[in-house]
């Protein structure tokens, strides 16, 4: 059911600090892990081609209704086989709603597309589209990549609708990521968190309903994005063994800098598995400015070398497990519209410990001394990419 937060910020906050003061989260957390409810079956996909065929085929079958969201929507071959099978389920009189991020399809999402797409009958939406009245607002991009098929099953993760994801077209260079199908109830969830973005309803959030195996964390608004925090904080507060965080973008504010030197004070072991080969150098050089600070107090850095790495996993302990759309930067934590699946299901934290595991073993770990032997001219790209981290 949906709840109004109260207008102005200072009520928000308010309302934030009541609901979701400190320690709720943890409470959250632990009836989540305690919680006796059904758990919703889940896949976990990590290859494109398996996941876009299923997604496909969830489309083809769709009787209903279709809600894609996503950040990359590229007219190549992947995208077309999208836009064909959008087009036919529009046409056999299906609901079909497509929305796009306006800066990450930028020059590879044409109008061209856009257009078949509408004629076919495809409800089609670039999400904050470039305005000169409003130009900051170009920076609040929909970083999502969500589908729901009939309120019924849903798919979501870090896959963008692309040509790089995909081993057919792109080979041993595809982007290594994660994405998860769920059904029932949490379906229904993902729909109307779905509609909060298309009718731009974002002064709205979902109430949790706990307690719950599984729990869908937006940050649309003031609310939610702290909501979220709260939770991200929790999971990692409540390690006593191990916490693993997989990222493709690691950026972390001094918040979450402390979180994890905190994690490893206690002897946690503390893993971050980043990208050795980034798509977005600056980010890369920001990333590494924190290395020293972070190894210097226990946290293990491994750079994942086959590909890039493009999935964000948070594990802890084995029973607890976030999988979703944010990174660990200051875009997402400030900028960007997320949703992540948060989960105490036993079954999704072990396939995404095991995938962990693999990916470790394609990894080099980062050691303290080589790295405080790197060259100047190093230590000065990754003093201009931590400037500028925020913009990222």
């Amino acid at each position: 059911m949906l709840e109004i937060i109260a207008a102005g910020k200072q009520a928000m906050e308010k309302s934030i600090r009541r609901t979701m003061g400190r320690g709720a989260a943890s409470r959250a957390l632990t009836g989540m892990r305690d919680c006796v409810t059904a758990v919703f079956p889940k896949r976990v996909y990590i290859e494109g081609d398996e996941l876009y065929h299923a997604m496909l085929s969830a489309i083809r079958s769709a009787r209903r209704s279709i809600s894609l969201e996503t950040y990359i929507y590229a007219d190549d071959a992947v995208g077309r086989r999208f836009s064909r099978a959008l087009a036919e389920r529009a046409e056999s009189g299906v609901k079909v709603r497509l929305l796009v991020d306006a800066f990450g399809s930028l020059g590879c999402f044409p109008r061209r597309t856009e257009k078949e797409l509408r004629v076919a009958g495809v409800q089609v939406r670039r999400f904050h589209r470039w305005q000169w009245r409003h130009p900051l607002r170009y920076n609040r991009r929909n970083h999502r990549k969500l589908l729901v098929i009939d309120r019924h099953y849903a798919f979501l993760g870090g896959f963008n609708i692309h040509e790089q994801s995909s081993r057919v077209h792109t080979g041993s260079e595809r982007w290594r990521d994660t994405h998860v199908h769920f059904e029932g109830a949490l379906a229904r969830e993902a729909e109307a968190l779905f509609d909060l973005f298309w009718y731009q309803r974002w002064r709205y959030h979902h109430a949790l309903r706990l307690p719950a195996t599984d729990v869908l964390a937006s940050n649309h608004n003031s609310y939610t994005r702290q909501r979220l925090r709260y939770f991200v904080d929790d999971i990692l507060e409540s390690a006593r063994l191990r916490l693993w965080v997989s990222t493709p973008y690691f950026v972390p504010d001094q918040h979450m800098q402390r979180r994890l030197i905190r994690a490893a004070q206690r002897g946690v072991d503390v893993r971050m598995l980043v990208p050795h080969k980034s798509d977005v150098q600056l980010t890369r050089w920001a990333s590494c400015a924190v290395y020293a600070k972070l190894l210097d107090e226990g946290v293990r850095i491994f750079e994942y070398l086959p590909r890039m790495l493009h999935a964000k996993i948070v594990l802890a302990d084995g029973e607890w497990c976030m999988v979703g759309t944010s990174n660990l930067d200051y875009r997402s934590s400030r900028h960007n519209y997320e949703l992540n699946l948060i989960s105490a299901d036993p079954a999704l934290c072990r396939e995404l410990e095991e995938h962990f595991r693999r990916d470790l073993q394609g990894s080099a770990e980062v050691h303290h001394r080589g790295w405080a032997a790197r060259p100047l001219f190093q230590r000065l790209v990754e003093t201009i990419g931590w400037l500028i981290r925020g913009w990222l």
